[in-house]
Parts: structure tokens; sequence; C-alpha cells
């Protein structure tokens, strides 16, 4: 027995933490390298942070419990209006952030048990439409709670929110510090980075504990987990639960950041943005994840870059629309991976042995 527990325990090897050491150097200086090129870099680096937590929540549920949710941004759009409603003059409340990110954590954790609870005999096909209608019931709720007391504002949303502060260290300003000039979006680059990685870690220890392992038995087959003792029901609101929290964080997040929320913001493209992220990256592999969330959040923005320039150059005029080929060439590489890489962009080795088995069963 000690002989198996010194064995599993292996140490962590100098490549490893020369990895570790290299990377977090480079993220460290990463918002000041692309402050050269303009604040709207560090922006939409800090928009992929948020999508990555987003990405990560919806992981828990679709990639390790195997749980089709098409209404997720449900989740983030509760995180975004609990900050918006408590640190704005909406209701004249300017509550700190120790009291509204736990809140925002709790009520967008009751929202996943309340959708999971629902749904608990569905699968396939029909939890998405139920989770899907979910989504925009939400969204319908936020554009219309205006009347007769006005809770949201409705379609106006809710502006002036307060940005996340720490005593009077505000996060949404520029500040000099020990003689440097740091802004406000490299700011909120170091406090988004923060919560990232706890939430990874979260993710980590989640997926190789009991409950990981039990997730993952309720995916691969629901009937032989509840067979062996798994209680199923609490097992898949439990997922709701964890991966809608993760999606209130970034909810809490955005709204601080953004000073602005509305109904527009949480649409089911949005949601359906998030899914392809899990998918593309790797459905149960947390690197993957975080692969496809960086990808297909910062593309969008080199390609607006690069395409705009390109056809003034070339044509004088802008003739295509950046958006317009985004869409295409995201469509056309989303076929291209389901074709050739089904898994995923960086799958978990338990997904690649269990696609490539099933191909060469077929």
């Amino acid at each position: 027995m000690n002989t198996l527990v010194s064995s599993s325990r292996q140490p962590i090897s100098a490549k490893v933490w020369l990895g570790i050491v290299l990377c977090g150097a480079v993220l460290a200086v990463l918002p000041f390298l692309l402050g050269m090129a303009g604040q709207s870099w560090i922006r939409t680096l800090n928009f992929a942070l948020i999508y990555v937590m987003l990405a990560l929540g919806l992981n828990i549920v679709v990639g390790f419990a195997g749980l089709l949710d098409l209404g997720y941004i449900a989740f983030y759009a509760v995180g975004a209006y609990v900050w918006a409603m408590l640190a704005s003059p909406h209701f004249g409340l300017h509550l700190p952030f120790w009291v509204i990110l736990p809140v925002g954590f709790v009520m967008a954790s009751i929202a996943g048990a309340l959708l999971g609870a629902p749904t608990l005999k569905l699968r396939g096909d029909y939890l998405a439409i139920v989770t899907l209608g979910f989504g925009e019931i939400v969204r319908i709720f936020l554009n219309n709670m205006d009347a007769p007391v006005n809770i949201t504002n409705g379609p106006q949303g809710i502006n002036r929110i307060d940005t996340f502060k720490v005593g009077d260290f505000l996060f949404g300003r520029s500040q000099e510090i020990f003689g440097f000039r740091i802004t406000g979006p490299e700011k909120y680059y170091y406090l988004l980075l923060f919560l990232t990685i706890a939430i990874v870690i979260i993710c980590v220890r989640l997926q190789h504990s009991r409950i990981g392992r039990a997730w993952e038995a309720v995916r691969e087959d629901e009937v032989a987990a509840k067979a062996m003792g798994i209680n199923t029901r609490n097992i898949k609101l439990l997922a709701f639960a964890m991966g809608a929290s993760f999606g209130g964080i970034a909810g809490c997040m955005f709204a601080s950041m953004q000073g602005f929320v509305s109904p527009e913001s949480f649409s089911l493209t949005e949601s359906i943005m998030v899914l392809c992220m899990v998918v593309l990256g790797g459905m149960g592999n947390i690197p993957g994840v975080i692969l496809g969330a960086l990808l297909l959040s910062v593309f969008p923005e080199l390609l607006r870059a690069v395409v705009v320039p390109l056809q003034q150059t070339l044509f004088g005029d802008v003739i295509l629309d950046p958006e317009g080929i985004r869409m295409l060439l995201f469509g056309f590489a989303l076929v291209l991976v389901m074709i050739f890489r089904p898994e995923g962009l960086w799958p978990s080795a338990l997904r690649r042995r269990e696609l490539r088995s099933a191909k060469g069963a077929a």
C-alpha cells in the first residue's frame, strides 16, 4: 500500500516548474505588451478571460456530466444583473464587492438548481430544448420587468454601475502605483486572471474528486451509474449549480467592467458561442476548453483588425463586413473540426479513445 501511495505522488519535474514560471512571467507582462498596440487589445483580452470563465462553467455541465445546456447564458445574466442592481444608482445601493460577489454566486447557483430540477429525466435533444427555453425566459423577463415595478429597467438596461473596488483602489480608473501608471483595463486583467486561475484550480480538483468521477459515470451511462449507487439526481443538480455559479461570477465581472448591462447582451447567440468554445476546444478537458474560449473570443478582433484595412487598401472601401466574414470562417472551421477532429482541438485522453474506438467499431 505504501508503495502504491508513493508511486501515485510523483514530484513535479524541473521542466514543468520552468514551464510554469515562464507562463507566469508571460501572463504578468502581457497587458503591458498589448498596451503598446492600444488599450482596446487589453479589453479584448479581458473579455477573453470572461469567456474562459463561462466556458469552464459550461464544461462542468456539458463536458463532465454530459448534459447539453443551451441556456447557460441565463446564469451569466443573473450575475450581471445582481451586480448592476446592488452597485448602481438604480436602487440607490452601492454595496462592496465582498457582499455582491457571494450574492451573485448564490443566486446563479439557485438559478442553476431551478433549471436542473425539472429536467432530471430529460436527455439529449429534449434537455437542449428545455434549457434553451429557460435562457430565453430569463432574457424576456429582464426585458419586461420594468412595470408595474421597475426592477431591471427593461430594455433600457442599467447604467452607471459601480466599478470593482477595494477600499479606495478603483479598478475602472487609471492610477499611478509606485511611480508606474496602470490603466483600468490593466487592473481588470489581473483581477480576471486571478479569478480565472481560481476557477481552473476548482475545476481540476472537482474533476479528480469523487464528485467528478460521479459526473463522468453519469455522462457515460446514467443507468449503470444509478445501479452502482450514485445518486444521479443530486449529482446532476450539483453539476447545474456549480456550472451556473461560475457563470454568475463572470456576469458580475462583466457588469462591473462595462458599467452598463441590458438584455441584448444575453441572447441565444451568446449561449451557442460559449457551447462552441467547449466543443471546439475539447469537451471535458480543461486546457482544451481554455484554448477554445481564447480562440473564439480573440479571433474576431484579429479578423476585424486585418480585414478592414486590407479591403481599404485593395478596393478603397469595405466591401465585405468583418462580422459576416467571421461567421463564414467560424462555420467553416466548425465543419472541418467536426469532420477531422470530432473530439476537439485539445481533447482529453478518455474522449479521444472513446471516439477512436467508436470509429473503429463502425
